[in-house]
């Protein structure tokens, strides 16, 4: 049910309170909006239109909170934060919510950091609305292991370093696994690991285990396009000792491939 792209116009909101009731015998439309990774100015012109024109917004632990006070101040704010495995409400309740919220509002925002459909459970959501016949657009974002590699001065791909990058989450399985397939994928692409810092040790032992050296280039990209960045550049080898000497807090990713080195050179 991805629409497609319309022009970034605001809609004028009905004054009527007849055809306010009228028109709310068909349900609100709802958006899962990508804030991108941080840095406000990252955000979409298209995502930008649905945050002022929106009645509700239910947003993520990694959003700006400034994108809420400078594009959806009048609208009702609902916080479903997730942060190493603390739900403010369950995967289940976000869902239910939206169906409520539908019923009351005209347009309702999901914000969620980066890009909806990249590790954010947009797809989820999408698949729920549509199953209830609520009718939803999807607002791609600046995910962060584009934005915040970027931001680092780490190309994820390079001509004659990386053909390829790939994306994996670090997040353990519900019952404490980690299982990535490393072995089926490149060893000369680029590596970049979203929600790893809690398993960073672990994950460094896959990374070797798959053949990768460990005087591989690697990189901990910390709060990624914001004032309080920080990169950690290192090997695969030496990575583990330097994020835990620095205190490394999520958000982070982990990046590992060739490219890191070039960082030097852009920065």
């Amino acid at each position: 049910m991805l629409r497609p792209r319309r022009q970034s116009r605001l809609r004028p909101r009905p004054a009527d309170p007849v055809m306010n009731d009228a028109l709310q015998q068909t349900p609100g439309t709802v958006y899962l909006v990508g804030a991108g990774p941080g840095d406000p100015g990252l955000l979409t012109l298209r995502a930008r239109d649905c945050l002022l024109q929106a009645d509700a917004v239910v947003y993520d632990a990694l959003v700006n909170a400034d994108l809420l006070t400078l594009y959806a101040p009048s609208a009702e704010h609902v916080y479903a934060g997730k942060r190493s495995g603390r739900h403010v409400l369950p995967q289940a309740d976000i869902q239910t919510l939206l169906l409520e919220l539908s019923g009351r509002c005209r347009h309702i925002v999901r914000l969620k950091g980066g890009d909806p459909l990249v590790f954010g459970r947009g797809g989820e959501e999408a698949a729920f609305l549509r199953a209830h016949g609520i009718p939803y657009e999807i607002v791609p974002g600046v995910t962060a292991g584009v934005g915040a590699s970027a931001a680092a001065g780490i190309p994820i791909t390079h001509r004659g370093i990386a053909r390829g990058v790939t994306f994996l989450t670090g997040h353990r399985e519900a019952d404490g696994t980690l299982s990535l397939g490393l072995d089926d994928v490149p060893k000369r692409g680029t590596l970049v690991f979203y929600m790893g810092v809690g398993s960073l040790p672990a994950l460094i032992e896959l990374v070797l285990a798959s053949g990768r050296a460990p005087e591989t280039p690697a990189a901990v990209i910390e709060s990624g396009t914001c004032p309080g960045q920080r990169v950690l550049a290192s090997t695969v080898g030496e990575i583990v000792a330097l994020a835990s000497q620095s205190q490394v807090h999520p958000p982070a990713l982990l990046v590992v491939g060739d490219v890191v080195a070039l960082r030097e050179h852009l920065l």
